[in-house]
């Protein structure tokens, strides 16, 4: 591809793609993002490669290679175009049928394949286009727009959309006009995680004294259990994010200083690295990247810097110092990165999303923008969905959607018969939000007012079979791990919230344990130097201030109500449920379980570690969970070591 030189260069090549593109023509979308990939899509799409050549209809039919399509439980997703047939599963049991048939029936006879398509999880009637499913059709896919749509490998799929015409726009104006004019009017904040104004952040920046150099830093470090929205977007639509960037760094910078580019992305990520890596090359050899951008006198270059994986990363300061090879440590503030960031320079760092939606937000305006989204949470929000709820994966909704609806209609409910319990935002450092406030709208200053937080964009949802005291232990012992350990009421304050929790789940709670947690919680939270520690009370502070019962039940009664906490609980298999079938045998790692097939099994007590498998494979019911007696319990601890604790 020819190196543009001019704005008039790169709209006449937008035009050439979109002449060569016919809209009509049959297209097969094959996800290619990392869960679809794990299932198994890139077997499915070689054959299905292999098939339309041996029908030689490789030549009218389209097969093209896409980023993540959000529905990541029901992968590998598959999607024929124009008509929007939503496959899911295909070729993960049987690649050989599922390839002969969707050639065979739906491509030369137009017929779906039912077998394939969508369950709606309470009516279990199928559906056949991907729009009409509730998980799609409550969405509104901003960010997520070229997902699952364009080939992220390919730069003209990206111009063919309208890629990196907010760049050549842009280019055109005075920079603080795009501040001002676009950025600040939208009222667009940081989805990493702090919500803070993203043109106020780019004015300070702008505005620092240094006049030597920028850096512009795009925060990749995504590191929260369950949470993929940035690996999803980078695999599925790299180039949205270096426009924003490459918009950002002349705001930012131009007549001012230099620029230059990271992003920090964990090396976990490699389809992602890879990704970026071939987007970047792209980009520069087209010209819309390097030097003198699309023949002009802005320069602006972009480095990939691969993270270790360290969650403290995730902070502005601690990720300054892993670029700069030091350990990742956060440091106190001010000065603030966009006084003396990266080598002591003007530094501003925004994550994934939010230089995904600023070409966005230049093409179509910051009045729509703005006009999207509740109160001073514009725009939208994408979240990872994941838990015991029936539709898992990625979406993208307006900022203010009501929580239920989320749930309930694009989540699809809770599985199976169970009720909901609670759903924790956040990330690891977010609070859990029971039933009685479903209702409230997913924003900033609603999430806040409940003990939790947007942070950027985990949403774990828990059933009745939930502990919410040992999903306050979970959400501790990650933070604890991953103190950086610079700061004594993050370091040293975790690890006491988590020997206390620990106490409590295996029957040691005392009774001041409760008024012991929020004393240290308030330390920790008051004390600690970065938003790590800062915040990673709040699943303990939540739960407590929601389910105090559960807390109370664990201390004073050494009951898990939910009999989750193992040193509370016992197995028993029910004689009249059990067929015999063996299952919960094959799935023991002590071989506690007995039993002739097809007879009623027996769990032996001395051996069961309560681990809980065999009632995660019983089919049949046949798993009774009991809370054990006081004198069992006196038994199993007798001897037991007395935890020390730090006097608080």
């Amino acid at each position: 591809m020819e190196k543009l030189v001019s704005v008039e260069q790169l709209e006449s090549l937008r035009e050439r793609i979109r002449a060569s593109q016919n809209p009509d023509r049959l297209r097969i979308i094959v996800c290619g993002g990392t869960g679809c990939r794990a299932a198994g899509s890139a077997a499915f799409a070689e054959a299905l490669a292999d098939a339309l050549a041996e029908k030689k209809l490789d030549d009218t039919v389209e097969l093209k290679i896409s980023g993540c399509h959000g529905f990541c439980q029901q992968s590998p997703v598959v999607v024929v175009e124009p008509e929007g047939i939503f496959y899911r599963e295909a070729g993960r049991k049987n690649l050989a049928r599922d390839v002969r048939d969707v050639v065979e029936r739906t491509i030369l006879h137009g017929e779906p394949v039912e077998r394939l398509l969508y369950r709606d999880p309470r009516t279990r009637k199928p559906i056949v286009h991907y729009n009409d499913i509730p998980f799609y059709a409550r969405q509104s896919r901003v960010v997520l727009g070229n997902n699952g749509k364009i080939d992220p490998n390919n730069i003209e799929d990206y111009l063919a959309v309208d890629g990196y015409a907010a760049l050549a726009a842009v280019l055109s104006m005075d920079p603080e006009e795009v501040i001002a004019r676009h950025i600040k009017p939208s009222g667009l904040r940081g989805r990493g995680g702090a919500g803070f104004l993203t043109g106020d952040k780019w004015r300070y920046c702008r505005e620092a004294a240094d006049r030597s150099m920028r850096y512009i830093v795009c925060n990749a470090d995504e590191g929260d259990p369950g949470a993929f929205m940035d690996r999803s977007i980078v695999e599925g639509d790299p180039h949205s994010v270096l426009e924003g960037m490459i918009i950002g760094a002349y705001a930012i910078a131009h007549g001012v200083s230099p620029a230059a580019g990271y992003v920090y992305i964990r090396a976990e990520y490699p389809l992602a690295v890879r990704t970026l890596r071939r987007a970047i090359e792209q980009a520069e050899a087209l010209g819309v990247l390097g030097d003198n951008i699309l023949g002009g006198d802005f320069s602006f270059h972009v480095t990939i810097k691969q993270g270790a994986g360290a969650f403290v990363c995730g902070e502005e300061t601690a990720l300054i110092a892993s670029i700069e090879g030091r350990r990742g440590m956060p440091r106190s503030r001010p000065p603030f990165p966009a006084q003396s960031g990266l080598f002591g320079k003007p530094t501003n760092i925004n994550n994934v999303e939010t230089w995904a939606s600023v070409p966005r937000i230049v093409r179509r305006g910051a009045e729509w923008y703005a006009g999207i989204g509740s109160g001073k949470s514009k725009g939208t929000k994408v979240f990872s969905l994941v838990g015991k709820i029936n539709n898992s994966g990625l979406i993208e909704v307006p900022m203010g959607m009501p929580l239920r609806t989320i749930i309930e209609e694009i989540g699809g409910g809770v599985v199976g018969s169970k009720a909901f319990k609670a759903v924790q935002t956040g990330g690891p450092s977010g609070g859990c939000i029971p039933a009685q406030h479903l209702d409230i709208p997913v924003d900033f200053e609603h999430l806040s007012e409940v003990g939790s937080m947007m942070g950027s964009g985990g949403m774990v949802v828990m059933d009745e079979d939930s502990c919410m005291v040992d999903v306050a232990r979970y959400f501790l012992s990650f933070t604890e791990s991953e103190s950086c350990g610079k700061c004594t009421p993050c370091r040293m304050g975790t690890q006491h919230l988590l020997r206390i929790l620990t106490d409590i789940t295996e029957g040691r709670g005392r009774q001041d344990d409760i008024d012991r947690l929020k004393r240290i919680c308030r330390t920790v939270a008051d004390g600690s130097l970065c938003g790590l520690g800062q915040t990673s009370p709040n699943p303990v502070l939540t739960t407590i201030r929601y389910f105090e019962d559960e807390y109370r039940a664990h201390i004073d009664e050494h009951k898990c109500p939910a009999g989750v906490c193992r040193e509370l609980i016992e197995f028993e298999i029910d004689d009249a449920k059990c067929t015999g079938c063996g299952v919960c045998v094959l799935s023991c790692p002590v071989q506690a379980i007995r039993g002739e097939k097809k007879q009623p099994h027996v769990i032996d007590p001395n051996l069961c570690i309560h681990c809980g498998a065999c009632r995660s494979v019983c089919r049949f019911d046949a798993v009774l969970v009991h809370e054990r007696t006081d004198g069992e319990h006196a038994a199993q601890t007798a001897g037991a070591p007395a935890t020390t604790r730090t006097v608080d």
